[in-house]
Parts: C-alpha cells; structure tokens; sequence
C-alpha cells in the first residue's frame, strides 16, 4: 500500500503583530502598493483594527474594504476576520496608542467650527502637537536612535533629501549638522536635479532620507538611486513600509498630528533635534567642539 507524502513546509500566516509586520517590511515584494498602504495603516492604528468593522477602517483610512481583505489573503489568512484576531487579545497592555488615539481619546476630535477664529484655529493646533510630542516621547525607547548616531558618526559626508513639506526639516538638521562639525550636505534640487546630487556621492557617504505623506516623488526618486548604488540609507518617515524605508540601514518611524488638511512638524524637529544635540555632545567629549559655541 502506497502511503502518503506529506505537504512540504509552507510559510504559515504571521501569529503575532511582530511577525505581521516582520512579513509586511522585510517581503514587501509580495504585497501591492496600496496593500502596504493598507498594511502601514493597520500597523499605526491597531486599536482601530481590533475593535472596529471594515467599513468604519475604511472611513478612516480613506482606503476601500477590499484592499484589507486583499491585504489579509496575501498574508495567508482566510479573510480579514482571522487577520483582526491577532489584533484583539494583546492590544491594550502591550502596544501603545497609535497618534490619533491619542488625540481622540484625550483631547476628543479638533474641530474649528469658525476657521475665522485664529485663536480657536491656534489652540486645537497645540493640542494636537501636544499629543504629538507626548506621543513621540512614550515610544523614544524603542526607536534605534544610537544606531542612526553611529551611521551619522561614520559617514564621511552626510547627505540630507526632504522636499515638499519635509524640506524644512532637512534644511534645519543640515544646518545642525554642520555647527556640530559633521561635514553634511543638504541636497534641495536647487541649480540642479536631486538625481545629479545623489550622482556625486562618494564612498562612505550617508543618505539621510526625510519623507512623510503625500511623499515627494524627488525624494523617493533620489533615495532609490542612492539604495542602488549601495549608499547606507537613515530614512526618517511616518512608517516602515514608507516608499524610503526599503534597503534602508536605519528607520526612524516618527508620528505627527494632522489637522485641517495640514500635518505637524513638531515631533518630527524634536526628533532631528535629539540627533544634532546627541553628536554634538558626543563631538564635545572627544575635545572636538566647544558646547558653548556651537549657537545651533
């Protein structure tokens, strides 16, 4: 009698959120984009996930239904109900609130019902940056911020890309950069082309790649060039799976609250400002900067 062969070893369904979103960054090839819009969503909003329908995720998240449970089969569950039960039983004790949970649950939704009204206008935006700050706080242990120091410390000239809306930021941690005697470059696309910027980098130099939604096309253009010419990359961005995160060295996942159509840079600019003070110091006692003269 023939007996018969067992199945060979197939990968199995993630078990656990870190395995989720292990499978979503680390075999991004296997998933659409919008499923890892979808996937990103998911990841910054798992309270959402666990306790709410499709179609409330949906309203939320401006994505459609469909591309969660496309989203749920692709991860090699039957359907987004069994995708939702790994969501539920470790939620409240284990991971921390996404952003907006915060600012839901402690301040209630902002709403400016006068838009006329600047004060009211002003004081929903420092709630909102509050939570922000408050938020980025709580999670600064988990981020790999000595691993980015030893990148920045390492690198020969350290080149920052943030356009649009991010462009601020990478202006200012240049600048910092620089008053803390790291060579550093901001690469602006101003008098030439981001890609002919990239172009000139050297060996040993750092990309450090600054994005958040709606991403400047420019800037994932550019940090796609420089990943394919094995420039170590440190990506500061809204979350693993963004466009500048893939082959990346270093993530620095970082929330800001979005309010009226505008997104925060607070959390964002302590974030870099935590980085520039860190080599600054660490420049300080190696005897190769004078704290009190650095004026950044």
């Amino acid at each position: 009698m023939t007996q018969s062969m067992a199945k060979p070893d197939t990968p199995t369904k993630p078990r656990t959120l870190e395995e989720f979103r292990e499978r979503l960054t680390g075999e991004r090839h296997l998933f659409t984009g919008r499923m890892l819009d979808a996937g990103a969503w998911v990841l910054e909003n798992q309270r959402v996930v666990a306790l709410e329908t499709l179609a409330v995720m949906a309203k939320k998240s401006q994505l459609t239904p469909s591309i969660f449970v496309r989203l749920a089969k692709a991860m090699g569950f039957d359907g987004f109900t069994e995708m939702q039960r790994i969501f539920r039983a470790p939620l409240h004790n284990v991971y921390p609130a996404s952003l907006s949970e915060r600012i839901s649950h402690i301040q209630g939704d902002e709403v400016v019902h006068d838009p006329s009204d600047l004060v009211a206008m002003g004081q929903s935006f420092c709630r909102a940056n509050s939570a922000s700050l408050a938020h980025l706080g709580s999670r600064l242990a988990e981020l790999p911020l000595d691993a980015a120091m030893e990148l920045i410390l390492n690198a020969r000239t350290v080149h920052v890309i943030g356009l649009d809306r991010s462009y601020p930021v990478a202006s200012y941690f240049s600048y910092a950069l620089r008053r803390a005697h790291c060579q550093a470059v901001q690469i602006s696309g101003t008098g030439s082309a981001p890609d002919d910027q990239i172009a000139v980098m050297q060996p040993g130099d750092l990309l450090v790649s600054i994005s958040f939604p709606p991403y400047a096309p420019a800037t994932i253009g550019a940090t796609a060039q420089a990943r394919e010419a094995g420039t170590p990359i440190l990506a500061i961005t809204d979350n693993p799976v963004s466009p500048i995160t893939e082959g990346a060295a270093v993530v620095l996942p970082v929330d800001d609250a979005a309010l009226h159509g505008f997104r925060s840079l607070t959390a964002v600019m302590s974030l870099v400002q935590t980085l520039a003070i860190g080599l600054a110091y660490r420049r300080s006692d190696a005897g190769d900067l004078d704290l009190d003269l650095i004026n950044a």
